[in-house]
């Protein structure tokens, strides 16, 4: 079963883009309901590269949910959903130990493209159009899976939201109209 969102984020694209690969982002649009600890050496680095990294998920900060790999991958290509050419974060990762397991597909993708009418002769403020799509199979309990996780996706949607204005500061790109990767 699929949960998406099809926002507009008050940001430049290059911005939003970063946010994406940003841990920092990651459990800020995750919190409070979930609390995310990494589980590498390092800790959390301060952007992801592509690759797996480990983390520990729990409830409101209390109940264990188990450990998941983010497998993120990065790509450039036109999204049907968007309707132009986006940069796109696939994390085909997924639970790997504890509760979530019971998830037993996972891949979620996160595509950015300009908002083509934002930035235009100086009027208005860059935007960024981002989809966010869950793909999640559980057996016969794959219902009240996506039952929370549509519940979840939607308090990460008011998180997006409100933090976005704060990332062309942030992470740079305040005088991109819209970035191209």
């Amino acid at each position: 079963m699929r949960v998406r969102l099809d926002l507009l984020l008050d940001c430049p694209a290059d911005a939003a883009w970063e946010a994406l690969h940003s841990p920092a982002v990651f459990r800020a649009v995750s919190g409070p309901w979930t609390t995310a600890a990494s589980l590498e050496p390092e800790g959390f680095p301060v952007r992801w590269p592509g690759g797996d990294h480990r983390v520990r998920l729990r409830l409101l900060g209390v109940l264990p949910m188990g450990e998941q790999v983010i497998r993120l991958r990065d790509e450039a290509a036109h999204d049907p959903v968007l309707g132009a050419d986006a940069r796109i974060v696939h994390d085909e990762g997924g639970p790997v130990r504890g509760p979530m397991t019971l998830v037993r597909h996972w891949h979620h993708r996160m595509a950015i493209a300009p908002n083509p009418l934002s930035g235009t002769a100086g009027r208005l403020a860059p935007r960024t159009r981002f989809t966010d799509t869950l793909e999640v199979r559980a057996g016969l309990l794959t219902p009240l899976a996506w039952l929370g996780f549509r519940v979840f996706w939607s308090l990460r949607a008011r998180q997006l939201v409100r933090l976005a204005p704060g990332w062309a500061s942030q992470f740079g790109g305040a005088a991109d109209a819209g970035g191209t990767a």
